[in-house]
């Protein structure tokens, strides 16, 4: 993320372009929106998300006008670098990315450097039902989001586990590892920088530091030899009993479910307390596939959607920031056979009739409850991940 940073502050302008689009007008934006194409730019590395895109398309169409096409991501850094791009092209207006699914880093750079639309967010008229109070939604990575950004799924880390291989829960770091040398080849996660892989770098990094504090402000803030110390020395023992023994990992989160469905790892990672059931009632994992937390809680976020400054269809992509905020379309990510992404809906502010359709979504066998869940951990400062996926890339990067 460093060179898109620094990419960042060559093309920023002395004024930046002035936005048509007036939020608080709802009425407006929707006369506006009608006939409008926007591109969200998403990951497109998961069929079931494909799909859940494709029907959002299908009613932002049916009830608004607005066509919706998505331009599938590798990684959001793309998208990204376009808009960096099309800023020091001087395109300020008519911009080819519309709407983005981001946080974190990618986030963090295109605020700080301008490149956002907004403050728009809060004036979504969805934006009543969300749980402010209960989801991590006004900060993203500890950045504050300012209604740059709007969230539509909670996320939080789980564990996945075959219970025909590995019937009982692993405490902590320190019992997953020594699981993983019991029973070597048999764990993996995702290559950072994939956006899974450096989760997990996060997630052992606060199961294993007494310094919990330090990772949410800037790293350059912090003594980071210190605080990682016990991260690299876990990694270490840990790299060499991993699949493949650290040779080689998986590119993705879904191929790290299709190395468990195959039979050839037992425990992944995941960032979706829904993906496991999610996954079993789409035939993808074995019924036997169970997750769990570890002790002291997990990291929590939330997935987001922004609107850079240049788009061409500003009310459109408002439109769907707050078509993905409704009940409608938060229910049907809940729901297991959909997505079993968590909802960022406060259910007090729901009607009783929206509220009883949550209710009544059957979560699927491998979830977890609220209450099991457990404490959801802050999201480390942009920073950390992107100086602990430098270090590990310096370490142990594969060739694949």
């Amino acid at each position: 993320m460093r060179h898109i940073r620094a990419a960042l502050i060559a093309a920023i302008l002395a004024t930046p372009a002035t936005a048509r689009a007036d939020p608080s007008d709802w009425d407006a934006v929707l006369s506006v929106a009608r006939g409008q194409t926007v591109y969200w730019n998403a990951w497109g590395g998961s069929t079931t998300t494909n799909a859940f895109i494709e029907w959002v398309g299908e009613r932002v169409a049916e009830d608004h006008g607005v066509t919706l096409e998505h331009v599938k991501l590798a990684d959001t850094a793309d998208a990204v670098s376009r808009v960096i791009a099309e800023k020091t092209a001087g395109r300020d207006e008519g911009g080819a990315v519309d709407l983005i699914w981001i946080n974190g880093a990618n986030f963090a750079a295109m605020k700080e450097g301008g490149l956002l639309f907004g403050p728009f967010a809060e004036d979504l008229p969805n934006w009543a039902l969300v749980d402010v109070e209960g989801k991590p939604v006004t900060t993203d990575f500890s950045v504050p989001t300012e209604g740059y950004e709007s969230p539509w799924a909670a996320a939080q880390v789980v564990f996945m586990r075959d219970t025909a291989d590995l019937p009982e829960p692993l405490a902590d770091m320190d019992a997953l590892l020594d699981w993983a040398m019991a029973n070597p080849g048999r764990f993996t996660y995702p290559q950072p920088p994939d956006f899974l892989g450096a989760t997990f770098l996060k997630q052992a990094l606060y199961g294993l530091t007494d310094d919990r504090e330090a990772p949410l402000g800037p790293v350059e803030d912090a003594d980071y030899d210190a605080v990682t110390e016990p991260l690299w020395t876990f990694l270490e023992a840990l790299t060499p009993v991993l699949w493949r023994e650290g040779r080689a990992y998986p590119q993705s989160g879904p191929a790290q479910l299709r190395l468990i469905a195959d039979d050839e790892i037992d425990l992944a990672i995941s960032f979706s307390p829904g993906e496991a059931s999610a996954a079993i009632a789409n035939f993808e994992l074995p019924d036997t596939v169970r997750t769990f937390v570890p002790d002291g809680g997990t990291i929590g976020n939330a997935s987001f959607v922004a609107i850079p400054y240049n788009a061409n269809a500003k009310e459109g992509a408002m439109v769907v920031a707050d078509f993905l905020l409704s009940p409608e379309a938060q229910a049907r990510a809940l729901d297991p056979e959909v997505l079993g992404y968590g909802t960022v809906l406060d259910m007090d502010a729901l009607t009783p009739e929206d509220r009883a359709a949550f209710e009544g979504i059957d979560l699927g066998v491998a979830t977890l409850s609220p209450d099991a869940l457990g404490p959801a951990l802050p999201e480390p400062h942009p920073s950390w991940m992107e100086r602990l996926t430098e270090d590990w890339i310096a370490l142990y990067g594969v060739a694949q």
